[in-house]
């Protein structure tokens, strides 16, 4: 093996160990919010909080991520990110109401950043393999969500360690992301701006490609937040077991990891990604309709079709970002924008579903919009889906 092969196969394994550790701060709360609530007293409203923080730090702080890669260069800053991360992370695990969410802002932070930068870093260190990679690092992002909300009550009553250890040990697979991305920086150099931020958010909102992408990235992660928040809940008030639906849901999430690998990879190679869309946003109404329906004979199936489509669509958004730019500046500087519109978006979703079904006390109505909003993917898809330039 030539040694150029092995630096690229060593740069997709930190890649993917980066990927990895972007979602469990966030997804390893929902299964112990019981548990931070006897301990800490706090009201579900608070609580509520500890997932949304981080969700609005990404859509305030993506957008400004171009702003360090052109003071730490992009290698520099993705270690800054793992290093804020980690902090973060290590910062809950400190008794008290404070360290928890300034240590949830912080992270949220860290992987604003780092959900910024892996688009570019792809485009720029693997512009052939681009679906591949993509395909690769968006799956383990969804490998290491459905892990850690898998492994975050046995850690904590199983093995003893409590509900802020538990959290907290994320924070060693961060700092291990971070000693193998380390030799990254030899490559590290600061990034020489073409364009003021300014000049290329102009630019990027007069684009017509741009708001698509950031639309089509704004409506699939609404979708998916309001998912992985709700369908629990939906799935009981339909007559399921908290343990069966909790499987439901990682069963969800393992179908969205497949569909995070197959879809990229595959829609990289087409000249434009209209069939991947039509497919993904088919699957998604079908499977919506299904858990419509208060039978639950196939909701096995639903969950499964839904998981894909949401992880393919996932996928496809990351996708979008880096086929539609021409350069690693250029990318960045829409992966930024594009996951600030979405993120945005997306910290409002489980308060609207949850907000509508208060007010029907019925969950069709709530899984009506999702509905509506699958049509306006189709459009925003198709449109990103074109052979443009931003």
């Amino acid at each position: 093996m030539s040694p150029q092969r092995k630096t690229k196969i060593f740069l997709i394994i930190a890649i993917a160990m980066i990927a990895f550790n972007l979602r469990p701060p966030i997804t390893s709360i929902g299964p112990l919010i019981s548990e931070i609530r006897s301990d800490t007293g706090l009201s579900n409203t608070a609580l509520g909080m500890i997932t949304t923080l981080p969700i609005l730090a990404f859509g305030i702080i993506s957008v400004f991520t171009p702003v360090f890669t052109r003071r730490f260069g992009t290698e520099g800053t993705m270690a800054m990110a793992l290093v804020i991360l980690t902090g973060g992370t290590l910062l809950r695990v400190i008794p008290g109401s404070f360290p928890l969410f300034a240590g949830t802002i912080i992270l949220g932070v860290g992987i604003a950043l780092g959900n910024v930068l892996l688009p570019g870093i792809v485009k720029k260190k693997f512009p052939e393999k681009t679906g591949l990679v993509t395909g690769i690092y968006s799956s383990v992002l969804g490998l290491g969500a459905a892990l850690a909300a898998g492994v975050s009550v046995p850690l904590s009553e199983g093995a003893g360690l409590g509900w802020r250890l538990s959290i907290g040990v994320w924070a060693i697979t961060s700092f291990l992301a971070l000693l193998v991305w380390l030799p990254q920086l030899r490559n590290n150099f600061q990034v020489v701006a073409k364009r003021s931020l300014k000049s290329s958010l102009n630019q990027l909102s007069k684009s017509k490609v741009a708001w698509h992408v950031a639309l089509f990235m704004g409506v699939q992660s609404f979708t998916f937040y309001i998912i992985i928040t709700w369908l629990p809940e939906v799935l009981q008030d339909r007559g399921i077991s908290a343990i069966h639906a909790g499987w439901l849901v990682s069963l969800c999430q393992g179908m969205g990891v497949v569909g995070t690998l197959v879809i990229p990879t595959w829609a990289s190679r087409l000249r434009t990604q209209h069939l991947p869309v039509m497919i993904l946003i088919a699957l998604e109404v079908i499977s919506l309709l299904g858990l419509m329906v208060p039978n639950t004979t196939l909701v096995t199936l639903w969950v499964s079709i839904l998981g894909f489509s949401m992880g393919g669509s996932f996928g496809l958004a990351l996708l979008f970002i880096v086929l539609r730019t021409r350069d690693t500046d250029s990318a960045n500087e829409l992966s930024g924008v594009s996951q600030s519109v979405g993120y945005t978006l997306a910290a409002t979703g489980p308060a609207i579903f949850g907000a509508l079904f208060d007010l029907t006390q019925t969950w069709t109505i709530p899984l009506g919009l999702l509905l509506v909003l699958s049509f306006i993917k189709i459009w925003s898809g198709w449109e990103a889906g074109k052979h443009e330039y931003v």
